[in-house]
């Protein structure tokens, strides 16, 4: 299975985007948070900063949607370039009718998990699926720590996948850092979701080398 990293974009510093954005050539994905001030008590950005960051980068660009509406950002996403999008299914009436909408645009489907959502809300909807987000912080904003009972939540998520859909990635969002890396990947996970620990780093490209273990 893929061992990815994701950049989380949102810690990087704004005022010099294409600096940052061009200093993460180790990252496989550019992560994308995007809150509406409802879902999650923190607002983010939106499309205009999205638009700038797809001009600056060629890695395909991973939303996560952390809104009360993430059906009315499908096909703008998608416009932009968006291949990763993952929402939350208590966000939406009908998650099914959201990820077939997903699969006709050839946009990867996934479903996020805070952490206290247990995994047989998603047993219906597993096999529709592209990816996984499991959250291993509550979601709203960055260096938090991560939620050491998540390993558990990943290692169950992954004998699902080997039972019901073994093409499923399993992604984590949450205090990833060169502490814990190993571990989450060992117990199933193929990308990892990293903001503050890349972006504090002096060298992000060896900060991303060292999250894949390399």
């Amino acid at each position: 299975m893929k061992n990815l990293i994701a950049a989380s974009v949102l810690s990087a510093d704004f005022s010099r985007l294409g600096e940052e954005i061009a200093a993460l050539g180790a990252a496989d994905l550019l992560h994308l948070d995007l809150m509406d001030g409802h879902y999650v008590p923190n607002l983010s950005f939106g499309y205009p900063i999205i638009e700038c960051i797809a001009r600056l980068t060629d890695k395909p660009l991973d939303a996560h949607l952390m809104v009360t509406n993430p059906d009315f950002y499908i096909e703008g996403l998608a416009e932009l370039g968006v291949k990763y999008f993952s929402f939350h299914q208590e966000t939406v009436y009908h998650p099914h009718r959201v990820i077939q909408k997903l699969k006709t645009l050839g946009v990867k489907a996934g479903l996020a998990l805070n952490p206290g959502t247990p995994l047989s809300s998603i047993m219906a909807l597993l096999g529709d699926l592209d990816y996984v987000l499991l959250m291993s912080v509550n979601p709203g904003f960055s260096y938090q720590s991560f939620i050491p009972s998540i390993l558990d939540k990943i290692r169950q998520l992954s004998d699902l996948r080997a039972k019901h859909n073994p093409e499923l990635l399993i992604q984590v969002d949450g205090g990833i850092t060169d502490k814990n890396a190993a571990e989450v990947r060992a117990a199933g996970a193929n990308i990892l979701v990293s903001a503050s620990y890349i972006f504090s780093s002096k060298n992000y490209t060896k900060a991303i080398n060292t999250l894949k273990g390399l």
